[in-house]
Protein backbone atom coordinates (compact mmCIF):
# COMPACT_ATOMS: atom_id res chain seq x y z
CA UNK A 1 0.00 0.00 0.00
CA UNK A 2 2.90 2.33 0.74
CA UNK A 3 4.32 1.77 -2.74
CA UNK A 4 0.95 2.59 -4.31
CA UNK A 5 0.79 5.75 -2.21
CA UNK A 6 4.28 6.73 -3.39
CA UNK A 7 3.22 6.33 -7.03
CA UNK A 8 0.09 8.42 -6.48
CA UNK A 9 2.21 11.11 -4.83
CA UNK A 10 4.46 11.01 -7.89
CA UNK A 11 1.43 11.38 -10.21
CA UNK A 12 0.23 14.39 -8.22
CA UNK A 13 3.75 15.89 -8.26
CA UNK A 14 3.94 15.52 -12.05
CA UNK A 15 0.50 17.06 -12.44
CA UNK A 16 1.47 20.01 -10.23
CA UNK A 17 4.75 20.50 -12.11
CA UNK A 18 2.91 20.47 -15.47
CA UNK A 19 0.32 22.89 -14.13
CA UNK A 20 2.97 25.27 -12.74
CA UNK A 21 4.97 25.28 -15.98
CA UNK A 22 1.82 25.72 -18.08
CA UNK A 23 0.53 28.58 -15.93
CA UNK A 24 3.95 30.24 -16.00
CA UNK A 25 4.06 30.02 -19.78
CA UNK A 26 0.48 31.27 -20.05
CA UNK A 27 1.39 34.26 -17.88
CA UNK A 28 4.41 34.90 -20.09
CA UNK A 29 2.16 34.70 -23.13
CA UNK A 30 -0.20 37.20 -21.49
CA UNK A 31 2.65 39.60 -20.74
CA UNK A 32 3.93 39.03 -24.28
CA UNK A 33 0.49 39.90 -25.60
CA UNK A 34 0.57 43.14 -23.62
CA UNK A 35 4.02 43.86 -25.03
CA UNK A 36 2.77 43.16 -28.58
CA UNK A 37 -0.14 45.55 -28.03
CA UNK A 38 2.34 48.13 -26.74
CA UNK A 39 4.52 47.66 -29.84
CA UNK A 40 1.54 48.06 -32.16
CA UNK A 41 0.57 51.21 -30.28
CA UNK A 42 4.03 52.69 -30.86
CA UNK A 43 3.86 51.82 -34.56
CA UNK A 44 0.36 53.31 -34.93
CA UNK A 45 1.35 56.49 -33.10
CA UNK A 46 4.42 56.98 -35.31
CA UNK A 47 2.30 56.46 -38.44
CA UNK A 48 -0.33 58.91 -37.17
CA UNK A 49 2.43 61.42 -36.34
CA UNK A 50 3.85 61.11 -39.86
CA UNK A 51 0.43 61.50 -41.48
CA UNK A 52 -0.64 64.49 -39.39
CA UNK A 53 2.72 66.20 -39.93
CA UNK A 54 2.41 65.84 -43.72
CA UNK A 55 -1.21 67.07 -43.60
CA UNK A 56 -0.27 70.04 -41.41
CA UNK A 57 2.71 70.98 -43.57
CA UNK A 58 0.75 70.68 -46.80
CA UNK A 59 -2.22 72.64 -45.45
CA UNK A 60 0.13 75.37 -44.19
CA UNK A 61 1.71 75.78 -47.63
CA UNK A 62 -1.74 75.83 -49.24
CA UNK A 63 -2.90 78.44 -46.71
CA UNK A 64 0.18 80.54 -47.55
CA UNK A 65 -0.97 80.58 -51.16
CA UNK A 66 -4.78 80.79 -50.82
CA UNK A 67 -5.30 82.38 -47.36
CA UNK A 68 -8.32 80.08 -47.03
CA UNK A 69 -9.33 79.83 -43.31
CA UNK A 70 -10.28 76.20 -43.82
CA UNK A 71 -6.70 75.34 -44.76
CA UNK A 72 -5.49 77.19 -41.66
CA UNK A 73 -7.90 75.22 -39.44
CA UNK A 74 -6.80 71.92 -40.96
CA UNK A 75 -3.12 72.79 -40.51
CA UNK A 76 -3.54 73.98 -36.91
CA UNK A 77 -5.50 70.85 -35.97
CA UNK A 78 -2.91 68.60 -37.61
CA UNK A 79 -0.03 70.34 -35.78
CA UNK A 80 -1.85 69.92 -32.46
CA UNK A 81 -2.34 66.23 -33.23
CA UNK A 82 1.36 65.89 -34.13
CA UNK A 83 2.37 67.18 -30.70
CA UNK A 84 -0.05 64.79 -28.99
CA UNK A 85 1.29 61.83 -30.98
CA UNK A 86 4.86 62.84 -30.14
CA UNK A 87 4.03 62.93 -26.42
CA UNK A 88 2.39 59.49 -26.66
CA UNK A 89 5.37 58.00 -28.52
CA UNK A 90 7.72 59.42 -25.87
CA UNK A 91 5.56 57.97 -23.08
CA UNK A 92 5.29 54.55 -24.74
CA UNK A 93 9.06 54.27 -25.30
CA UNK A 94 10.26 55.65 -21.97
CA UNK A 95 11.20 52.13 -20.77
CA UNK A 96 13.03 51.23 -24.02
CA UNK A 97 16.49 52.89 -23.97
CA UNK A 98 17.19 52.56 -27.70
CA UNK A 99 13.77 53.82 -28.76
CA UNK A 100 13.86 56.56 -26.14
CA UNK A 101 17.12 57.85 -27.61
CA UNK A 102 15.58 57.89 -31.10
CA UNK A 103 12.55 59.79 -29.84
CA UNK A 104 14.81 62.29 -28.04
CA UNK A 105 16.53 63.01 -31.38
CA UNK A 106 13.19 63.13 -33.22
CA UNK A 107 11.48 65.56 -30.82
CA UNK A 108 13.57 68.67 -31.73
CA UNK A 109 12.99 68.05 -35.44
CA UNK A 110 9.24 67.69 -35.02
CA UNK A 111 8.96 70.66 -32.65
CA UNK A 112 11.01 72.81 -35.03
CA UNK A 113 8.75 71.84 -37.94
CA UNK A 114 5.60 72.53 -35.90
CA UNK A 115 7.00 75.93 -34.91
CA UNK A 116 7.73 76.69 -38.58
CA UNK A 117 4.16 75.75 -39.57
CA UNK A 118 2.71 77.93 -36.81
CA UNK A 119 4.90 80.83 -37.95
CA UNK A 120 3.50 80.56 -41.50
CA UNK A 121 -0.07 80.40 -40.14
CA UNK A 122 0.47 83.40 -37.85
CA UNK A 123 2.16 85.52 -40.52
CA UNK A 124 -0.45 84.75 -43.17
CA UNK A 125 -3.31 85.40 -40.74
CA UNK A 126 -1.84 88.83 -39.87
CA UNK A 127 -1.48 89.62 -43.60
CA UNK A 128 2.34 89.80 -43.48
CA UNK A 129 3.00 88.26 -46.88
CA UNK A 130 6.62 89.42 -46.81
CA UNK A 131 7.27 87.35 -43.68
CA UNK A 132 5.49 84.39 -45.27
CA UNK A 133 7.66 84.60 -48.39
CA UNK A 134 10.76 84.88 -46.19
CA UNK A 135 9.78 81.79 -44.18
CA UNK A 136 9.08 79.79 -47.30
CA UNK A 137 12.37 80.91 -48.83
CA UNK A 138 14.34 79.79 -45.76
CA UNK A 139 12.40 76.53 -45.36
CA UNK A 140 14.43 73.36 -45.80
CA UNK A 141 11.18 71.89 -47.07
CA UNK A 142 11.42 68.33 -48.21
CA UNK A 143 14.80 67.81 -46.57
CA UNK A 144 13.42 68.55 -43.08
CA UNK A 145 10.41 66.31 -43.62
CA UNK A 146 12.64 63.54 -44.94
CA UNK A 147 14.78 63.70 -41.80
CA UNK A 148 11.68 63.37 -39.66
CA UNK A 149 10.29 60.53 -41.76
CA UNK A 150 13.61 58.67 -41.62
CA UNK A 151 13.62 58.95 -37.83
CA UNK A 152 10.03 57.74 -37.68
CA UNK A 153 10.82 54.86 -40.03
CA UNK A 154 13.79 53.89 -37.84
CA UNK A 155 11.53 53.75 -34.77
CA UNK A 156 8.96 51.72 -36.70
CA UNK A 157 11.57 49.28 -38.05
CA UNK A 158 13.02 48.75 -34.58
CA UNK A 159 9.57 48.06 -33.16
CA UNK A 160 8.84 45.60 -35.98
CA UNK A 161 12.13 43.82 -35.28
CA UNK A 162 11.24 43.56 -31.59
CA UNK A 163 7.79 42.31 -32.57
CA UNK A 164 9.33 39.56 -34.72
CA UNK A 165 11.63 38.60 -31.87
CA UNK A 166 8.71 38.41 -29.46
CA UNK A 167 6.66 36.31 -31.90
CA UNK A 168 9.54 33.82 -32.08
CA UNK A 169 9.78 33.70 -28.27
CA UNK A 170 6.01 33.18 -27.99
CA UNK A 171 6.16 30.32 -30.48
CA UNK A 172 8.95 28.64 -28.52
CA UNK A 173 7.01 29.07 -25.26
CA UNK A 174 3.94 27.53 -26.87
CA UNK A 175 6.05 24.59 -28.06
CA UNK A 176 7.52 24.18 -24.58
CA UNK A 177 4.05 24.22 -23.01
CA UNK A 178 2.78 21.67 -25.54
CA UNK A 179 5.67 19.27 -24.97
CA UNK A 180 5.50 19.72 -21.20
CA UNK A 181 1.80 18.87 -21.12
CA UNK A 182 2.18 15.79 -23.34
CA UNK A 183 5.23 14.57 -21.43
CA UNK A 184 3.38 15.01 -18.14
CA UNK A 185 0.31 13.17 -19.44
CA UNK A 186 2.47 10.29 -20.70
CA UNK A 187 4.37 10.03 -17.44
CA UNK A 188 1.11 10.09 -15.45
CA UNK A 189 -0.29 7.25 -17.63
CA UNK A 190 2.82 5.14 -16.99
CA UNK A 191 2.62 5.81 -13.26
CA UNK A 192 -1.09 4.94 -13.23
CA UNK A 193 -0.41 1.60 -14.96
CA UNK A 194 2.30 0.73 -12.45
CA UNK A 195 0.02 1.81 -9.58
CA UNK A 196 -2.74 -0.45 -10.98
CA UNK A 197 -0.39 -3.44 -11.01
CA UNK A 198 0.66 -2.71 -7.45
CA UNK A 199 -2.99 -2.45 -6.39
CA UNK A 200 -3.68 -5.86 -7.95
CA UNK A 201 -0.81 -7.41 -6.00
CA UNK A 202 -1.99 -5.67 -2.85
CA UNK A 203 -5.52 -7.08 -3.27
CA UNK A 204 -4.10 -10.62 -3.61
CA UNK A 205 -2.03 -10.10 -0.47
CA UNK A 206 -5.09 -8.84 1.37
CA UNK A 207 -7.05 -11.98 0.42
CA UNK A 208 -4.32 -14.14 1.87
CA UNK A 209 -4.28 -12.04 5.00
CA UNK A 210 -8.08 -12.29 5.24
CA UNK A 211 -7.85 -16.07 5.50
CA UNK A 212 -5.34 -15.75 8.30
CA UNK A 213 -7.54 -13.22 10.07
CA UNK A 214 -10.57 -15.49 9.79
CA UNK A 215 -8.80 -18.15 11.79
CA UNK A 216 -7.82 -15.59 14.41
CA UNK A 217 -11.36 -14.28 14.90
CA UNK A 218 -12.39 -17.05 17.29
CA UNK A 219 -9.44 -16.31 19.51
CA UNK A 220 -10.35 -12.64 19.42
CA UNK A 221 -13.94 -13.32 20.57
CA UNK A 222 -12.72 -14.47 23.94
CA UNK A 223 -10.46 -11.50 24.25
CA UNK A 224 -13.36 -9.22 23.24
CA UNK A 225 -15.49 -10.54 26.11
CA UNK A 226 -12.67 -9.84 28.51
CA UNK A 227 -12.22 -6.39 27.01
CA UNK A 228 -15.95 -5.72 27.32
CA UNK A 229 -15.76 -6.26 31.05
CA UNK A 230 -12.79 -3.90 31.24
CA UNK A 231 -14.66 -1.26 29.21
CA UNK A 232 -17.69 -1.55 31.48
CA UNK A 233 -15.48 -0.80 34.44
CA UNK A 234 -13.85 2.09 32.56
CA UNK A 235 -17.29 3.45 31.65
CA UNK A 236 -18.27 3.63 35.27
CA UNK A 237 -15.04 5.47 36.01
CA UNK A 238 -15.71 7.95 33.15
CA UNK A 239 -19.21 8.56 34.49
CA UNK A 240 -17.75 9.57 37.82
CA UNK A 241 -15.22 11.82 36.08
CA UNK A 242 -18.04 13.51 34.11
CA UNK A 243 -19.81 14.37 37.34
CA UNK A 244 -16.57 15.84 38.68
CA UNK A 245 -16.08 17.86 35.48
CA UNK A 246 -19.63 19.26 35.73
CA UNK A 247 -18.99 20.35 39.30
CA UNK A 248 -15.73 21.99 38.16
CA UNK A 249 -17.59 23.88 35.39
CA UNK A 250 -20.21 25.07 37.85
CA UNK A 251 -17.42 26.23 40.13
CA UNK A 252 -15.84 28.14 37.26
CA UNK A 253 -19.18 29.82 36.43
CA UNK A 254 -19.57 30.84 40.07
CA UNK A 255 -16.01 32.20 40.06
CA UNK A 256 -16.71 34.29 36.93
CA UNK A 257 -19.89 35.58 38.59
CA UNK A 258 -17.91 36.58 41.66
CA UNK A 259 -15.30 38.28 39.45
CA UNK A 260 -18.02 40.41 37.87
CA UNK A 261 -19.41 41.26 41.29
CA UNK A 262 -15.94 42.29 42.47
CA UNK A 263 -15.33 44.52 39.42
CA UNK A 264 -18.77 46.12 39.70
CA UNK A 265 -18.23 46.76 43.41
CA UNK A 266 -15.23 49.00 42.66
CA UNK A 267 -16.19 52.69 42.86
CA UNK A 268 -13.49 53.74 40.37
CA UNK A 269 -14.16 53.48 36.64
CA UNK A 270 -12.83 50.14 35.30
CA UNK A 271 -12.54 49.36 31.60
CA UNK A 272 -11.10 46.32 29.81
CA UNK A 273 -9.40 46.96 26.45
CA UNK A 274 -8.32 44.72 23.58
CA UNK A 275 -4.82 44.87 22.06
CA UNK A 276 -6.31 47.27 19.48
CA UNK A 277 -7.38 49.69 22.29
CA UNK A 278 -11.10 48.97 21.87
CA UNK A 279 -13.35 48.74 24.94
CA UNK A 280 -14.64 45.20 25.69
CA UNK A 281 -16.15 45.57 29.19
CA UNK A 282 -16.95 48.26 31.72
CA UNK A 283 -18.07 48.17 35.33
CA UNK A 284 -21.24 49.76 36.68
CA UNK A 285 -19.27 52.74 38.00
CA UNK A 286 -18.68 53.88 34.40
CA UNK A 287 -22.41 53.98 33.68
CA UNK A 288 -23.17 55.52 37.07
CA UNK A 289 -20.57 58.28 36.64
CA UNK A 290 -20.79 59.11 32.92
CA UNK A 291 -24.25 57.95 31.92
CA UNK A 292 -22.85 55.77 29.09
CA UNK A 293 -24.42 52.32 28.91
CA UNK A 294 -22.31 49.24 28.20
CA UNK A 295 -23.66 48.76 24.66
CA UNK A 296 -22.76 52.38 23.84
CA UNK A 297 -19.07 51.89 24.71
CA UNK A 298 -18.27 48.26 23.93
CA UNK A 299 -16.26 47.83 20.69
CA UNK A 300 -15.61 51.59 20.56
CA UNK A 301 -12.06 53.08 20.59
CA UNK A 302 -10.89 53.95 24.09
CA UNK A 303 -9.41 57.32 23.02
CA UNK A 304 -12.84 58.43 21.74
CA UNK A 305 -14.05 58.19 25.35
CA UNK A 306 -10.97 59.25 27.31
CA UNK A 307 -8.59 62.08 26.39
CA UNK A 308 -5.07 61.83 27.85
CA UNK A 309 -3.71 65.29 28.62
CA UNK A 310 -0.55 66.22 26.71
CA UNK A 311 0.67 68.39 29.58
CA UNK A 312 1.48 65.48 31.86
CA UNK A 313 5.15 64.94 32.83
CA UNK A 314 7.08 63.04 30.14
CA UNK A 315 4.15 62.89 27.70
CA UNK A 316 3.92 59.74 25.65
CA UNK A 317 2.91 59.23 22.01
CA UNK A 318 -0.23 57.07 22.10
CA UNK A 319 0.60 55.89 25.63
CA UNK A 320 -2.04 53.15 25.83
CA UNK A 321 -0.96 51.38 22.65
CA UNK A 322 2.72 51.89 23.51
CA UNK A 323 2.28 50.52 27.03
CA UNK A 324 0.57 47.37 25.70
CA UNK A 325 3.29 47.03 23.07
CA UNK A 326 6.00 47.25 25.77
CA UNK A 327 4.02 45.19 28.30
CA UNK A 328 4.39 47.75 31.09
CA UNK A 329 2.09 49.55 33.49
CA UNK A 330 1.08 53.20 33.45
CA UNK A 331 0.16 54.95 36.67
CA UNK A 332 -1.56 58.20 37.53
CA UNK A 333 -1.71 59.71 34.05
CA UNK A 334 -3.80 62.90 33.94
CA UNK A 335 -6.81 62.51 31.62
CA UNK A 336 -10.42 63.53 31.16
CA UNK A 337 -13.45 61.34 30.47
CA UNK A 338 -16.53 62.52 28.59
CA UNK A 339 -19.90 61.87 30.19
CA UNK A 340 -23.10 61.58 28.19
CA UNK A 341 -23.98 65.26 28.73
CA UNK A 342 -20.71 66.38 27.11
CA UNK A 343 -19.05 67.24 30.38
CA UNK A 344 -15.33 66.46 30.78
CA UNK A 345 -14.48 64.84 34.10
CA UNK A 346 -10.83 64.98 35.27
CA UNK A 347 -9.43 61.56 36.18
CA UNK A 348 -6.16 59.81 36.97
CA UNK A 349 -5.59 56.84 34.68
CA UNK A 350 -3.79 53.63 35.65
CA UNK A 351 -3.11 50.81 33.14
CA UNK A 352 -2.32 47.17 33.87
CA UNK A 353 -1.45 44.86 30.92
CA UNK A 354 -3.33 41.54 30.59
CA UNK A 355 -1.01 38.68 29.65
CA UNK A 356 -1.64 35.24 28.15
CA UNK A 357 1.67 33.59 28.84
CA UNK A 358 4.30 35.95 27.44
CA UNK A 359 1.87 37.78 25.14
CA UNK A 360 -0.02 40.94 26.06
CA UNK A 361 -3.64 40.45 24.87
CA UNK A 362 -5.19 43.60 26.34
CA UNK A 363 -5.20 45.73 29.44
CA UNK A 364 -7.26 46.89 32.42
CA UNK A 365 -7.81 50.66 32.75
CA UNK A 366 -8.75 52.19 36.11
CA UNK A 367 -9.94 55.79 36.04
CA UNK A 368 -10.03 57.54 39.41
CA UNK A 369 -12.04 60.77 39.59
CA UNK A 370 -10.05 63.83 40.64
CA UNK A 371 -11.61 66.34 43.06
CA UNK A 372 -12.81 68.92 42.32
CA UNK A 373 -14.72 67.22 39.53
CA UNK A 374 -14.47 70.23 37.17
CA UNK A 375 -11.14 71.79 36.01
CA UNK A 376 -12.38 74.15 33.33
CA UNK A 377 -15.24 74.78 31.02
CA UNK A 378 -17.34 71.86 29.81
CA UNK A 379 -16.48 70.64 26.35
CA UNK A 380 -18.91 70.02 23.57
CA UNK A 381 -20.91 66.82 23.75
CA UNK A 382 -18.81 63.78 22.64
CA UNK A 383 -20.32 60.73 21.02
CA UNK A 384 -18.07 57.63 20.87
CA UNK A 385 -17.73 56.31 17.32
Amino acid sequence: MRRVLVFFVGIIAVFIAVAVISVRNINRDASGSDWVNHTHSVILETEDLRADLLVGDGAAHTYALTADPRDRAVSASAVSNVEEHLELVAALTRNEPAQKELVSRLSPLVNERCAFIRSILASQKSGNTTAVRGLLARDAGESALNDIQRALQKIKNDELALLTERDTASFLQAQTTRWTVWAGVGLDVVLLVIAGLLIRDDIAARKRASAVLESANQELEGKVRERTLELSSANQKLTAENFERRWANLGLEHQLHYDRLIINSINDLVLLLTKASNITRINTAVTRTTGWESHELVDRPFLKFVAIESGTPAPLFEPVAQAMEDGRELRELAATVADKRGKRLPVRMTLFPLRDGNNVVGCVIILKLVEPAVRGEDSAMVQPN
